[in-house]
């Protein structure tokens, strides 16, 4: 068993989630808070109480998955079911002292069949005790930056100082999209492991195309908890609702919204040239250079994205293909929303002599769309 690996670059998410343009209006729901986000971009696409600390219940059960499965080598490996991980109180997967199975039965039981036991079990064999295990929890919540978030146990039976912010569980259900494990499982309606047939409580599944995942939660506390998630035409968002008594409803207006309102929309395609520059010192007169990364980002109709360039006004041989040449970067009302490294297109051989004068870097900004000589 390994220690989960802590994780950086948590900043750029929350700076591009903070600063970005005020929100569009968007539907009205019954829930505490609510947040939709953009799963790729990070950007806001509606919020409601979005900062506030609340009881989250069994979506809790995310965050144990995912530190889970960060920490197991192999699904495969076989859990001996000890006598304090049974007998929890709430949704069970009724396990007995001695029996064995699978780890992934019990990360499928967790998240399908919410088994308050599987989470309990499942905490107890990757940290040796549960309190090691939350302490995992809390650490992978502060590296993911979710700071209005705290566990004290891995199912969301959990007392006061259990909680978390709508926000927060959007950015936890982001990590767990990118965790091919956690979203192979949140996404699966049905399943029969060792003897154990599990349904999906999420019924989003079965009744709004395209959803994903993820995961629902109810205690008397707490109320009716939904993170979900859907995708359509390469573009995936997440929907968390906090105390909602209409949640089923209010997650398909919200991702209707969202797609409808905030469609992705590719700024530069892998492979795309973007500039074009001399070359001194080769029989090659110039080079192009292309992104090297697809850079998409969710807008509204109106909004406008200005492309700023940055390559040298001319470069010296021998330059080799793939080789960094400047970046691209987007810009929406002045902040950044993506960039991409540019990358030269073809090969350029030293064939003469050239002084390698004139290569002051040349930075221009463009609006999308802008076409040459226009």
């Amino acid at each position: 068993m390994r220690k989960p690996l802590l994780y950086l670059g948590t900043l750029c998410v929350l700076l591009s989630t903070l600063c970005v343009p005020a929100l569009a209006a968007g539907p009205s729901v019954s829930a505490a808070s609510a947040v939709l986000m953009d799963a790729e971009s990070g950007r806001l696409l509606y919020a409601l109480d979005e900062n506030t600390p609340r009881p989250i219940a069994s979506t809790t059960k995310l965050m144990t998955a995912l530190v889970a499965a960060e920490c197991l080598e192999d699904l495969n490996q076989t859990v001996t079911i000890r006598r304090e991980w049974t007998g929890i109180e709430g949704t069970s997967l009724y396990l007995r002292p001695g029996e064995q199975l699978r780890a992934q039965t019990l990360l499928y039981g967790l998240l399908l069949h919410s088994g308050n036991d599987a989470a309990v079990a499942l905490a107890g064999f990757c940290a040796g005790d549960v309190e090691t295990f939350v302490d995992w929890m809390n650490q992978r919540a502060r590296d993911l930056g979710m700071i209005h978030t705290h566990f004290s146990d891995p199912n969301g039976l959990g007392d006061e100082n259990h909680y978390a912010s709508a926000l927060d569980m959007a950015r936890l259900a982001a990590a767990c999209l990118q965790n091919d494990t956690v979203a192979q499982i949140v996404a699966t309606k049905t399943i029969t492991l060792e003897g154990r047939s599990l349904t999906n409580h999420n019924k989003l599944l079965w009744r709004y195309e395209g959803c994903t995942g993820m995961k629902t939660g109810y205690t008397r506390q707490a109320g009716r908890t939904l993170v979900s998630s859907a995708s359509r035409e390469g573009q995936a968002l997440i929907c968390v609702t906090l105390n909602d008594g209409s949640d089923w409803a209010d997650h398909a207006a919200l991702l209707d919204y969202g797609f409808e309102t905030y469609p992705r929309r590719v700024l530069a395609q892998q492979g795309e040239v973007l500039g074009k520059v001399p070359v001194a010192g080769s029989l090659l007169r110039s080079l192009t250079a292309a992104a090297r990364d697809t850079v998409a980002y969710p807008l509204q109709e109106g909004e406008q994205v200005t492309r700023e360039i940055d390559l040298p006004r001319r470069i010296q041989a021998p330059v080799q293909e793939g080789e960094i040449a400047g970046t691209v970067r987007f810009l929406l009302e002045g902040r950044e929303i993506g960039r991409s490294y540019l990358v030269w297109t073809g090969t350029a051989r030293r064939d003469v002599t050239g002084d390698g004068a004139g290569l002051a870097p040349l930075a221009y900004l463009q609006t999308i769309g802008e076409q040459e000589g226009e």
